[in-house]
């Protein structure tokens, strides 16, 4: 009488093995063998488990994965490779740039200008990357990708609305004033960034003194320094922490994760209401005016 054959793993038939799996005790040559706190389990069994289990994520729902900051690097790319073209060819700016006349019938040029930089200076476009770079190595993993992103366009959409809010009217019909005056830069978003960083550590308990120190520092070389655009800085600051605020409202502590998952689904709306209320804010802007040169042409 033959003796029986010895048991084989499953994934290696060739191969013998005598030792088996915690789980579905199946046996299981070396190559298949995974450490368990009890024994070993198979690599079939541990890839299972492995989707059945919940990825740990911030308090923001972002993964905590590690890897670059992808978002912030191809926004940096970007914006260089515009500066670039802007370099070569002047109409690069000339089509990007935000002026408040212009931006009834363009609008899109409320974030493009967000992308363009000062030709005539690289200390700009240096400066807006370096600080791009820093707080987005923070934020985008705290956020995860896709809100960080929402973040810094809706702050950059922002900050031209504070130019253009804030841009002082021609005292005569003709005269050039902040109503022609264009502006480029991604100082707006990047003040966003600066203001969502300040909300966000309070929130999570964390110190703020250096994000303050930044604010402080900036804000007085925005008034300052000649041929900044200050009005766009304090737009972008006042909307990003606002798109910051609506993330910690809709991200609480001691919630369990139903209530957390609820909470979440509401900062798409309110997103939605920030823009609703920076188009009605920049209509209004408009059409007031739209009336006030008016009263400059029948007063002539």
């Amino acid at each position: 009488m033959s003796a029986p054959a010895p048991p084989v793993c499953p994934r290696h038939p060739d191969r013998p093995s005598y030792v088996t799996c915690q789980r579905c005790d199946r046996p299981a040559c070396p190559e298949c063998q995974r450490p368990a706190a009890v024994g070993i389990q198979c690599v079939d069994c541990v890839r299972a488990q492995a989707k059945t289990v919940r990825q740990p994520t911030s308090r923001f729902g972002a993964p905590t994965r590690g890897g670059r900051p992808i978002v912030t690097l191809t926004l940096i790319a970007i914006c260089v490779v515009v500066y670039v073209g802007q370099l070569v060819n002047d109409r690069v700016t000339v089509e990007m740039m935000f002026v408040p006349l212009l931006a009834e019938s363009q609008p899109w040029r409320f974030l493009t200008a967000a992308f363009a930089h000062s030709p005539g200076s690289v200390m700009h476009i240096l400066f807006n990357m370096f600080a791009l770079w820093i707080t987005g190595q923070y934020l985008e993993p705290l956020l995860g990708r896709v809100k960080f992103l929402v973040l810094y366009l809706v702050s950059a959409i922002g900050g031209s609305v504070g130019f253009l809010l804030l841009a002082q009217l021609p005292e005569q019909l003709g005269e050039r004033s902040g109503w022609t005056t264009p502006t480029v830069g991604a100082s707006g978003a990047v003040f966003g960034l600066f203001a969502a960083v300040l909300v966000l550590n309070r929130h999570l308990g964390r110190e703020t003194g250096g994000i303050i120190g930044v604010f402080l520092i900036n804000g007085v070389l925005g008034f300052v320094l000649p041929n900044i655009a200050w009005q766009a800085h304090l737009g972008g600051a006042i909307t990003g922490a606002a798109v910051a605020l609506v993330l910690a409202v809709t991200a609480p502590a001691g919630r369990t994760t139903v209530q957390t998952a609820a909470r979440r689904r509401w900062f798409w709306p309110a997103v939605l209401g920030i823009l609703v209320g920076l188009a009605a804010a920049s209509l209004w802007r408009i059409a007031a005016v739209d009336n006030a040169l008016l009263l400059q042409f029948y007063s002539l």
